[in-house]
C-alpha cells in the first residue's frame, strides 16, 4: 500500500503524509519500501517512517531512508517480535541515516519527509508499506 509519494521541487520541512491505520491492532511485522527517482539538482532527501502507540499524539521514528543525489530504493522488515529488553528512547523526525528501530510497531503510521536544496521536477519519492499479522489490510485516513 502506498504510504507517501512526493513530486520534489522544492525544499521541504516535515512534509507529513496521509496516516495509515492497521484495522485489526498493531500488525506483527511491517515492510517496508522507499523508491526515490532523482532528477536533478537537490542535495540531500529524507524520510522517516513512524509509528504512533497512542492513536496519534505522538510519533516515533521506526525506519530512515536517506538520499542524495542517485536513484535508489531501499527496504526495511520491521518485526513487533524483537524483544526491547531496554527502553527504547523515542525520536520524531532525528533517527540515523539509513537506520531502523525494530521491534517497535503500533497501529498508526505515517511518513515525514525533509529534503534540502531544489529538486528538479521529476524528483520523486514514495514510500509502500506491507503489514502482517492484522486481520484486516491497512487504511489510509
Amino acid at each position: 500500500m502506498l504510504l507517501a509519494s512526493l513530486a520534489i521541487t522544492t525544499a521541504q520541512a516535515a512534509q507529513l503524509s496521509a496516516v495509515a491505520l492497521a484495522k485489526g491492532g498493531a500488525p506483527s511485522n511491517l515492510t517496508i519500501q522507499a523508491n526515490f527517482v532523482y532528477g536533478s539538482g537537490g542535495t540531500t532527501a529524507d524520510t522517516w517512517v513512524q509509528t504512533s502507540l497512542d492513536g496519534g499524539a505522538t510519533w516515533t521514528d521506526i525506519a530512515n531512508f536517506h538520499f542524495t543525489t542517485a536513484s535508489a530504493r531501499f527496504i526495511y522488515n520491521l518485526s513487533a517480535a524483537t524483544p526491547k529488553t531496554t527502553q527504547v528512547t523515542p525520536t520524531d523526525g532525528t533517527l540515523a541515516a539509513n537506520t531502523s528501530v525494530d521491534g517497535v510497531l503500533g497501529p498508526m503510521f505515517r511518513a515525514k519527509s525533509t529534503t534540502v536544496g531544489t529538486y528538479a521536477t521529476s524528483t520523486t519519492l514514495s514510500v509502500n508499506i506491507n503489514a502482517g499479522g492484522v486481520s484486516a489490510p491497512v487504511a489510509v485516513q
